[in-house]
Order: structure tokens, then C-alpha cells, then sequence
């Protein structure tokens, strides 16, 4: 279940147009970079883990985007219908146009549902985003490892950060491995020891390890 919102800050404010829905969490310094971040198939902008992504990473920097997925704004509850993953993927495109700021470089990606559709995005156009950020990447569904998602993950180009869960029931760590392979851009996996995949922001120090591989992979 999606977490409430938090009251608003000076910080973070709500965007709401030309069909992007959005909290924009800015660092109120000068940006080294912006990420545009999607929630999972049960989730929306106020998950729990894409707030704690955007406190750590906005802290360090970067102008974060929390969006709703088309499907989202359509609806306040349910998952996503594999028939309306394309327009999921036109918002996601929309979302990286719309934060875009100059030269500094945008980091894509998500949630589970949110970071694969991500992943397909910037597989079918490389410049969409300089990096892509996965959290908790859906392998497979629970219990039916014959059934990989992987068929773009050899189209990836950029650089590349998957933070894992060791006991998420989506992928095992040597089934990841083995996806992994398949990307010829420069990846670097985060395995958070004992969770699963939710992976526990808040008992865990999942946000600071995914912004520690963000800065020394996707930024620089």
C-alpha cells in the first residue's frame, strides 16, 4: 500500500501539467544533476521508498522528480495493465523532458514496475537519460523464474545502478547476476542484506548505499 504524502517543505513542491504529475524535491543549491524517478505497480509518488531515495539524493545534489505514472493519474488504486505499458513509458519520456535543466546530467529509473519501465525507455532511445537507477528490478513474478523480463536488457547503453534486495522473491542474487550479464553498459549492483523487495528504507541504510553507487557510477 502507498504511504501517505508528507506535508510539503520549502524543498519539495507538487508539479501538475502537460500530464506529468510530479514531486520535485530540490536540493536549494546549486544541482550537480536531476533524477526522475517512477513507483511500483502498487505504489505511487509518495512511496515510501522513492521519498527516502529523494531526501538522500536531493541532499547530495540532485533535483529530484517523483512522478505518477500515467496509469496512476488515471486511477488512485490498482496495478498497471500490461496494455497501457507503452503510455506508462510516453510518461516516463515526458517526465525526463519536462526536468530536464541544461547540460547537467538526468538520471532515470524507479521501482520495480516503475524502474523496468524506465529501463525499456531508455533502451528504445539511448538519450533519453545519461543514467538509470533500478531499485528492486521484477526479474521474473514470484515463484516463475522461467518467465524473465529481460529481452532489452542488451539494448541498455548507459551506466547502470541496480540496488537488490538478497531475499526479494523477484529475482535471487545469482539470477540478477546472471541478468546482469546481459547489459554491455558499465552496472553496478547493490545487494541490501536481508530484505526483501521493499527493501527497507527504513530500518536499512538502503538510501545512503543507492546515492553512494549513484555519485560513483552514473555521476561521477
Amino acid at each position: 500500500m502507498a504511504a501517505a504524502p508528507p506535508p510539503n517543505s520549502p524543498e519539495s513542491r507538487t508539479y501538475d501539467a502537460d500530464s506529468v504529475v510530479a514531486e520535485v524535491t530540490d536540493p536549494g543549491r546549486d544541482r550537480v544533476g536531476v533524477a526522475v524517478l517512477a513507483h511500483g505497480a502498487g505504489g505511487n509518488r509518495h512511496a515510501v521508498i522513492l521519498r527516502a531515495l529523494a531526501d538522500e539524493l536531493s541532499a547530495r545534489g540532485l533535483l529530484v522528480a517523483r512522478i505518477d505514472l500515467p496509469y496512476r493519474q488515471r486511477r488512485p488504486k490498482g496495478p498497471p495493465s500490461p496494455s497501457t505499458a507503452a503510455a506508462d513509458r510516453a510518461g516516463i519520456v515526458a517526465a525526463c523532458e519536462t526536468f530536464r535543466v541544461g547540460g547537467a546530467p538526468l538520471i532515470v529509473g524507479g521501482h520495480s514496475y516503475g524502474g523496468r519501465q524506465a529501463s525499456m525507455a531508455v533502451a528504445e532511445d539511448p538519450d533519453l537519460a545519461d543514467g538509470l537507477l533500478l531499485t528492486s528490478y521484477p526479474l521474473h513474478p514470484p515463484g516463475k523464474p522461467d518467465r524473465l523480463r529481460t529481452e532489452h536488457l542488451p539494448s541498455i547503453s548507459v551506466p547502470t545502478v541496480i540496488v537488490h534486495g538478497s531475499t526479494d522473491p523477484f529475482a535471487t542474487p545469482d539470477e540478477l547476476a546472471d541478468a546482469v550479464a546481459l547489459i554491455p553498459a558499465p552496472t553496478r549492483v547493490v545487494e541490501i542484506e536481508k530484505v526483501g523487495h521493499n527493501l527497507n528504507p527504513d530500518r536499512k541504510p538502503t538510501a545512503a548505499l543507492t546515492a553512494d553507487a549513484v555519485f560513483d557510477t552514473l555521476i561521477g
